[in-house]
Protein backbone atom coordinates (compact mmCIF):
# COMPACT_ATOMS: atom_id res chain seq x y z
CA UNK A 1 0.00 0.00 0.00
CA UNK A 2 1.64 3.45 -1.29
CA UNK A 3 2.45 6.29 1.37
CA UNK A 4 0.20 8.85 1.27
CA UNK A 5 0.21 12.39 3.01
CA UNK A 6 -2.04 13.32 6.05
CA UNK A 7 -4.31 16.52 5.38
CA UNK A 8 -3.90 19.30 7.61
CA UNK A 9 -6.88 18.09 9.81
CA UNK A 10 -5.56 14.67 10.04
CA UNK A 11 -1.75 15.96 11.69
CA UNK A 12 -3.50 18.04 14.49
CA UNK A 13 -5.47 15.05 15.08
CA UNK A 14 -2.56 13.38 15.62
CA UNK A 15 -0.41 15.50 17.46
CA UNK A 16 -3.59 15.76 20.22
CA UNK A 17 -1.53 12.59 20.88
CA UNK A 18 2.36 13.38 20.91
CA UNK A 19 2.00 16.72 23.36
CA UNK A 20 5.61 18.58 22.43
CA UNK A 21 5.49 17.89 18.77
CA UNK A 22 4.68 20.40 16.43
CA UNK A 23 3.77 20.69 12.90
CA UNK A 24 5.13 23.65 10.41
CA UNK A 25 6.58 23.71 7.08
CA UNK A 26 5.71 20.67 6.39
CA UNK A 27 7.57 18.67 8.89
CA UNK A 28 7.08 17.18 12.68
CA UNK A 29 9.47 18.28 15.12
CA UNK A 30 10.53 18.20 18.46
CA UNK A 31 13.13 19.00 21.34
CA UNK A 32 14.43 17.15 24.27
CA UNK A 33 16.16 18.59 27.09
CA UNK A 34 18.57 16.57 29.27
CA UNK A 35 21.03 16.69 32.13
CA UNK A 36 23.98 16.30 30.15
CA UNK A 37 25.44 15.20 26.63
CA UNK A 38 25.54 11.43 27.31
CA UNK A 39 22.09 11.41 28.17
CA UNK A 40 21.60 13.12 24.70
CA UNK A 41 23.76 11.40 23.11
CA UNK A 42 21.91 8.05 23.53
CA UNK A 43 19.03 8.97 22.54
CA UNK A 44 20.33 9.68 19.23
CA UNK A 45 22.08 6.08 19.32
CA UNK A 46 18.51 4.71 20.29
CA UNK A 47 16.63 7.02 17.25
CA UNK A 48 19.37 5.70 14.65
CA UNK A 49 17.98 1.98 15.91
CA UNK A 50 14.80 2.50 15.26
CA UNK A 51 14.90 4.45 12.61
CA UNK A 52 16.82 1.73 10.48
CA UNK A 53 13.82 -0.83 12.05
CA UNK A 54 11.44 1.44 10.21
CA UNK A 55 13.53 1.91 7.60
CA UNK A 56 12.19 5.60 8.13
CA UNK A 57 14.97 7.80 9.20
CA UNK A 58 14.36 11.60 10.42
CA UNK A 59 16.74 15.04 10.72
CA UNK A 60 18.35 14.67 14.10
CA UNK A 61 20.20 17.71 15.71
CA UNK A 62 22.57 17.18 18.92
CA UNK A 63 24.04 19.74 20.99
CA UNK A 64 25.38 19.75 24.43
CA UNK A 65 22.00 18.58 26.47
CA UNK A 66 19.77 19.05 23.60
CA UNK A 67 18.19 16.55 20.36
CA UNK A 68 16.27 17.98 18.11
CA UNK A 69 14.15 15.71 15.92
CA UNK A 70 12.63 17.03 12.09
CA UNK A 71 10.59 14.46 9.98
CA UNK A 72 8.55 13.91 6.95
CA UNK A 73 8.52 11.48 4.62
CA UNK A 74 10.73 12.59 1.27
CA UNK A 75 8.92 10.10 -1.00
CA UNK A 76 5.65 12.11 -1.06
CA UNK A 77 7.28 15.01 -1.74
CA UNK A 78 8.53 15.59 2.02
CA UNK A 79 4.99 16.13 3.39
CA UNK A 80 3.99 13.90 7.00
CA UNK A 81 2.44 10.76 6.62
CA UNK A 82 1.44 8.17 9.47
CA UNK A 83 5.26 6.51 9.12
CA UNK A 84 6.24 10.07 10.47
CA UNK A 85 4.16 10.01 13.36
CA UNK A 86 5.12 6.51 14.09
CA UNK A 87 8.36 7.11 14.17
CA UNK A 88 7.44 10.12 16.78
CA UNK A 89 5.22 8.22 19.16
CA UNK A 90 8.36 5.36 19.33
CA UNK A 91 10.87 8.36 20.18
CA UNK A 92 8.21 9.71 22.72
CA UNK A 93 8.49 5.79 23.99
CA UNK A 94 11.87 5.90 24.59
CA UNK A 95 12.95 9.46 25.59
CA UNK A 96 12.13 9.31 28.62
CA UNK A 97 14.11 6.26 29.52
CA UNK A 98 16.94 8.84 28.59
CA UNK A 99 15.67 11.44 31.10
CA UNK A 100 14.55 13.35 28.62
CA UNK A 101 12.67 16.69 29.76
CA UNK A 102 10.31 19.05 29.42
CA UNK A 103 11.04 21.47 26.79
Amino acid sequence: MAVEPLTDQEIQGRLEQLPGWSFADDQLSRTYVFKGHPQAAGLVAEIATIQEELDHHSDLTLGYNKVGVTVNTHSVGGKVTALDFELAGRIEEIAPQHGARAD
